[in-house]
């Protein structure tokens, strides 16, 4: 009989390193203004105002960018803020 201290665990880095972490995507829109748009980035994400005008200009020149990236919880919470805020945003799994 093996030992309890004996037995192979995996390490906590092994488990967690081929999780792929999820995205929140905001997608453009023909409602809201690119300056509200860097706004809601601004207070929300508290981004500076460099990096949210930037990925403002990605959502209106390509379509969409994605904000912010983590666990699907977070994601889940950050796509509920984005909708709150009256953007069009979704969740997905990270390439």
């Amino acid at each position: 009989m093996t030992a309890p201290a004996e037995l192979e665990r995996p390490e906590v880095e092994d488990a967690t390193t081929s999780d792929r972490p999820w995205i929140t995507i905001v997608w453009n829109d023909p409602v809201n203004l690119m300056s509200y748009v860097t706004y809601v980035f601004m207070t929300y994400f508290h981004y500076p105002r460099e990096k949210a005008e930037k990925l403002m200009w990605q959502v209106h020149n390509d379509g969409r960018a994605v904000v912010s990236s983590g666990t699907r919880e977070e994601m889940e919470r950050d796509v509920t803020a984005m909708h709150s805020f009256g953007l069009w945003a979704t969740l997905a799994k990270d390439d």
